[in-house]
């Protein structure tokens, strides 16, 4: 059972992480447009580059640490959940070609950033 502590730890990350993909999100998608779900791309390759780097810092050692950052921030920030609805929608909407775009580069990407903010994170230490 979690303590009181890592509880109050979990709940910050997560509103600030929520706050976050808000905000970076609807940036994205005014800036650059929303044909396409950028602003979600975007938010899901720096949530995997951000969880590759504090993984590699050693977030994970420190249950309220882990459970600030890495469950609550980064849990809220990226968002799987969109990412489906989006694809589904392009693909529904007749974009098959760009469903599955976004699928290669969120997954591919998604990966290639979580790698090197494991690298980046294990450089500076």
């Amino acid at each position: 059972m979690p303590t009181p502590v890592e509880l109050v730890a979990l709940l910050v990350g997560a509103f600030f992480g929520g706050l976050a993909r808000w905000f970076v999100s609807g940036a994205v998608a005014r800036r650059i447009g929303e044909t396409f779900p950028w602003g979600t791309l975007v938010v899901n390759l720096t949530g995997a580059f951000a969880i590759g780097f504090a993984a590699a810092r050693g977030a994970g050692r420190d249950p309220a640490i882990q459970l600030a950052l890495i469950t609550g921030f980064l849990g809220c920030y990226t968002t799987v959940s969109s990412l489906s609805l989006q694809t589904l929608a392009l693909a529904r909407g007749g974009e098959r070609g760009r469903a599955l775009l976004n699928l290669l580069l969120t997954l591919g990407g998604g990966l290639a950033a979580c790698a090197a903010g494991l690298v980046a994170g294990g450089r500076l230490g």
